[in-house]
């Protein structure tokens, strides 16, 4: 009993060293690429390297993120290829142990490191994200110009048209159809002259129509009451309109439900926040399946490769995951496959390759 206790807290070590270690890894070249990217983004503006390292460093942890079960398949790899090529291996065997048993511990602490980050993690770079997306858009004025959100009043969406602001409010969206649409006009100066009221708007494409018009003055006097259509100009259509939550990494998983409600309220699709829902539920069971996977690849393996080998199939491994996850996502968002199907069905599927290629291994 203390051997055993001995060994499983040997390998929980290791396995969360060999994990920060390659976290911190990814950590320095997400850091460095990404402030390449910035910096010959910012470099029409007289800011310095400052604002660059901010936003690198407010944008890395949100990468480290999606990319960690590929940092659990790695430090899998890494940990197993350890123990077996120092011959520790035998020693676990000698006392008991037996493959599936050697990978119990670090599939627990996936479980655990896959909880802690949805529950902790997660909401800490969502709100870092926004940070970011926040201040880049400090420093372009087309940014500010633009915007569009949803909200518990509504659809909101700001914008500039020959030289005027306008400020549009719709209480839903109805197929390619704005809701009981109100469009505030402001002059250059921000000061308001007309206000725009209309049961619809077609915005199937960028020249929107709008009916049964009726268009006021400051005053509140009625300009104009038409029954017929009248024509708007903006740079948004439906496609845009529904793209809105196009970064779902600004979602803390927290507040998913009441932003699928919200959408739902609103009249949007929620397919995609939908799929970030069940990929967050999924997320402890998807590091796990990387553990066994990982276990296939090096315990499973009887022959003496060498480490560029193990590097090589963990890189191609990751490739082929990512693809095929993003596959499955991609046919739960276009409604060819279930939400709840399109993203558990890779996880399902890694997870029996990974069990029956350790319990062979184990046979053996």
């Amino acid at each position: 009993m203390i051997k055993s206790f001995v060994i499983n807290n040997y390998l929980a070590k290791e396995f969360l060293k060999i994990t920060l270690n390659i976290s911190l890894f990814f950590f320095c070249l997400g850091f460095i690429i990404n402030l390449f990217e910035e910096i010959n983004l910012f470099k029409d503006h007289d800011i310095g390297i400052g604002i660059p390292v901010i936003l690198s460093l407010l944008f890395v942890p949100s990468l480290i993120y999606n990319m960690f079960p590929f940092v659990i398949l790695l430090s899998g790899i890494w940990l197993f290829l350890k123990i077996k090529r120092t011959d520790e291996i035998i020693t676990m065997r000698v006392s008991g142990m037996s493959s599936v048993s050697i990978i119990m511990v670090p599939s627990f602490i996936a479980i655990v490191l896959g909880i802690l980050f949805i529950a902790l993690i997660n909401p800490v770079t969502s709100v870092l994200v926004k940070k970011y997306e926040s201040i880049k858009s400090i420093y372009y004025e087309k940014e500010k110009d633009y915007l569009a959100a949803v909200t518990e009043n509504g659809i909101w969406i700001k914008e500039k048209n020959y030289g005027n602001n306008y400020i549009i409010k719709s209480s839903n969206l109805n197929n390619e159809y704005l809701m009981n649409v109100t469009i505030y006009q402001f002059d250059g100066n921000n000061n308001f002259t007309k206000r725009y009221e209309a049961k619809t708007a077609d915005i199937s494409s960028v020249n929107w129509i709008l009916k049964d018009v009726t268009v006021t003055d400051i005053d509140g006097k009625v300009i104009s009451k038409d029954k017929l259509n009248y024509d708007y100009k903006s740079i948004y259509d439906i496609k845009k309109i529904r793209s809105l939550y196009s970064n779902l990494d600004t979602i803390s998983f927290w507040n998913l439900e009441h932003e699928i409600k919200l959408l739902e309220d609103r009249g949007y699709s929620t397919n995609e926040m939908r799929a970030k829902l069940q990929r967050s539920l999924a997320f402890p069971f998807f590091l796990l399946s990387m553990v066994f996977i990982g276990g296939v690849f090096t315990l499973g393996i009887q022959l003496k490769e060498n480490n560029w080998t193990y590097v090589f199939v963990a890189i191609i491994t990751s490739v082929l995951i990512f693809y095929f996850n993003d596959f499955s996502a991609a046919l739960g968002k276009t409604g060819k496959l279930p939400i709840e199907i399109s993203v558990w069905m890779p996880i399902v599927i890694f997870f029996i390759f990974g069990a029956v290629g350790l319990i062979h291994a184990n046979q053996k």
